[in-house]
């Protein structure tokens, strides 16, 4: 009997430590947002309040996409309050001001939920409400935050000087706009050029910020877990913001929503906020709570969030000029090689420059296992970093002894640029992030998984691997064995593509399944049709459909997108994003950057085999003959990223990418067998 009671004892005691820690983990949060705050305004001298608070805190990066290049303050606030990214379109400006009612306040959300993606407005504070909570708020964002269905927060003040009990309510929130105001106009609205004020009038503004921040910590009580984060962009360059939480201090946070282990989104701080004070998270709420991973020193913390900054933007403001010169270099390569090909001459240059063509694609990703980032102008390390891998690709390619077999060089282009997307999609994509033909999370499009221009580039390489591969075996008489390589390893390529957390690409499979179908049938010597076409990429979509389903199924906090889309269709809010996802689609149909390298490349290709003689002296159509099994792998991977086109939101991008790797391979293999070379094999 007394060892019972003694067990009783025992248990009773830890059963009472467990309490006493969830009340230490679940109970009074305070959220303060401070828009355009990023990590390289937080430092000890400048900010003591901000770099006080990150010594006690899990600190992270925040990506503020909402629905727009940028996010203005009124976006933040409104996602936090949707759960969802949320936006008012055509200002850029505050959130509105609340109309004072009693102690508290009210917003008006009826006019928030007649904009487009402002209809889940109030579900943080509806959910608070309905948990049978009371809601503070400082600032009119911090307002429009805590608002629920109806627009009501049960206590207001416009700055905290005002605000008298600051514990009445568990759950508070705070707007400091100091950073934002020196950028307002006249008439309320931000401007979107970030050198709209001095640089010693930010540094006051993050000073005063800084300063509004202490304010509002030495007034919390005792035992409050606080979240702030930099709810915003200022000006037209967005940034990673900053992200500190108290609940897991000295640890670097991420997100399942970002799967990385520093970046969390905006729509996570609606489920981190309710999680905290304990209330239920709604499901119309997409995010997730945040991940707490290694241990940091704040120093070494800041730092690390600091270079992933500047990785992101240097991407960001890069890539765009990238394209552009990779574009001219494309276009006026096809043109020389016109002139070369059809006069039969200098042919080694052409096979040297198809092949270091082609190496500059994946250059891009590889250049990420070098910690360029980290340099004191990191754009003077990654472009000179590209170029150095592209010339190593180039060398192995053609300098090893597959280089005797005219297809041998193109296969070994093909097997490096594919082998490297497939391995940084099984590791977590590591090379695609922050890379010039992958993401960032500033753009904030994608965070994981396989992007439209890596699937062009992974299918492509894909089908021009085993195409080649196949035509060994139909020279040696195992046509069933090429059909069956091309048809299984394109399979296990295509899954892996959707499949979530590896691939994660609802669009890459409905276009990969018709370029497998395609590549199979021509090698197997059977006709292929539009509607064959149209078809297989409807077997493609009921086959990603599939695995969006079944991801849906998973627990909400280990969904991807794929899932989430499968929610969003049934509770008939996908419209949006499928309105954002065409638009898109459509808006880089036409890009100036890609268009130019897809009509020249396939014009070259056409005529090339049309008017043989006049183009290329024979020798595509050469190339060809001497390897049949290339060109259904040709035509099969433009099947696939003509689909693509039109699938994914990236447009013409996908189209471009499989043309900039293809097309340089196959004159490659054309000046390699041209008859009447004048400069050796």
């Amino acid at each position: 009997m007394r060892l019972v009671l003694v067990m009783m004892m025992l248990a009773a005691l830890w059963t009472g430590g467990d309490d006493e820690e969830r009340e230490a983990a679940v109970g009074r949060v305070a959220l303060i947002g401070v828009p355009g705050l990023h990590w390289e305004d937080v430092d000890a001298r400048r900010t003591p309040n901000l770099w006080q608070l990150a010594g006690r805190s899990g600190l992270g990066s925040l990506s503020v996409k909402a629905v727009g290049t940028t996010a203005c303050p009124f976006d933040g606030w409104l996602t936090v309050s949707s759960g969802v990214r949320s936006a008012y379109p055509g200002r850029c400006g505050l959130a509105p001001e609340p109309v004072r009612s009693g102690d508290g306040a009210r917003v008006d959300l009826a006019a928030v939920h007649a904009l487009r993606d402002g209809k889940r407005a109030g579900t943080l504070g509806g959910a608070v409400r309905d948990a049978g909570m009371c809601t503070t708020a400082v600032g009119r964002g911090a307002a429009l935050a805590l608002a629920d269905r109806t627009g009501r927060v049960d206590v207001y003040a416009d700055t905290p000087e005002r605000l008298g009990d600051w514990s009445r309510c568990p759950v508070l929130a705070v707007d400091v706009d100091a950073l934002i105001r020196p950028y307002l106009g006249p008439d309320g609205t931000m401007s979107r050029v970030p050198e709209a004020i001095a640089p010693e009038r930010r540094q006051a503004a993050v000073r005063e910020a800084d300063a509004q921040v202490g304010a509002a910590l030495a007034k919390l009580p005792a035992g409050t877990q606080v979240l702030l984060a930099g709810i915003g962009d200022h000006g037209s360059v967005p940034h990673l913001r900053v992200l500190m939480w108290t609940g897991s201090p000295g640890t670097i946070l991420g997100s399942n929503s970002t799967r990385r282990g520093n970046i969390a989104i905006l729509p996570d701080l609606t489920p981190q906020v309710l999680t905290a004070a304990g209330v239920p998270v709604p499901p119309a709420a997409v995010g997730n709570p945040f991940v707490v991973g290694r241990t940091a020193l704040t120093g070494d913390a800041v730092n690390e969030l600091r270079a992933s900054d500047a990785a992101a933007t240097t991407v960001r403001n890069t890539s765009g000029v990238f394209f552009s010169a990779y574009a001219v270099l494309q276009v006026s390569f096809y043109v020389l090689a016109y002139f070369l090909l059809a006069r039969r001459r200098r042919l080694r240059f052409v096979r040297t420059g198809a092949l270091g063509l082609a190496a500059v694609p994946v250059s891009t990703y590889l250049v990420n296992l070098l910690p360029w980032q980290h340099a004191g102008v990191p754009l003077l390390a990654l472009i000179p970093g590209v170029v150095a891998i592209a010339a190593l690709i180039l060398l192995v390619a053609a300098g090893g002894p597959w280089r005797r077999h005219p297809l041998g060089p193109p296969a070994v282009l093909a097997v490096i640029t594919g082998a490297t997307l497939l391995a940084d999609m099984l590791s977590g994509t590591p090379l695609q992030f922050n890379s010039l033909m992958g993401y960032t999370a500033v753009v904030g499009g994608r965070y994981y998984g396989l992007a439209n221009i890596p699937f062009a580039l992974f299918a492509t390489s894909v089908l021009l691997a085993t195409a080649i591969a196949a035509d060994h075996l139909v020279r040696s008489g195992r046509q069933r064995l090429a059909v069956a390589l091309i048809a299984g390893l394109g399979l296990v390529a295509m899954l892996l593509t959707g499949t979530p957390g590896i691939g994660s690409d609802f669009g890459g499979v409905i276009a990969f399944v018709p370029g497998i179908a395609v590549t199979a049938l021509l090698v197997a010597g059977r006709r292929v049709s539009v509607l064959k076409v149209l078809l297989f990429s409807g077997l493609g979509g009921v086959t990603v459909s599939a695995i969006a389903v079944l991801d849906y199924l998973r627990p909400p906090q280990s969904q991807t997108h794929l899932g989430r889309f499968v929610g969003q269709v049934l509770d008939g809010t996908f419209m949006p994003l499928i309105g954002r996802k065409i638009g898109a689609m459509l808006h880089t149909l036409l890009s100036p950057n890609l268009m130019p390298v897809v009509i020249v490349g396939l014009a070259l290709l056409v005529f090339a085999l049309l008017r043989p003689d006049l183009v290329s002296a024979g020798a595509v159509p050469e190339a060809f003959a001497r390897a049949p099994m290339l060109r259904a792998g040709l035509i099969g991977a433009l099947v696939s990223a003509g689909v693509g086109m039109l699938v994914n939101d990236s447009g013409t991008a996908v189209l471009s990418m499989a043309v900039a790797l293809a097309v340089p391979l196959v004159l490659y293999v054309g000046a390699r067998v041209s008859i009447g070379s004048q400069d050796g094999p």
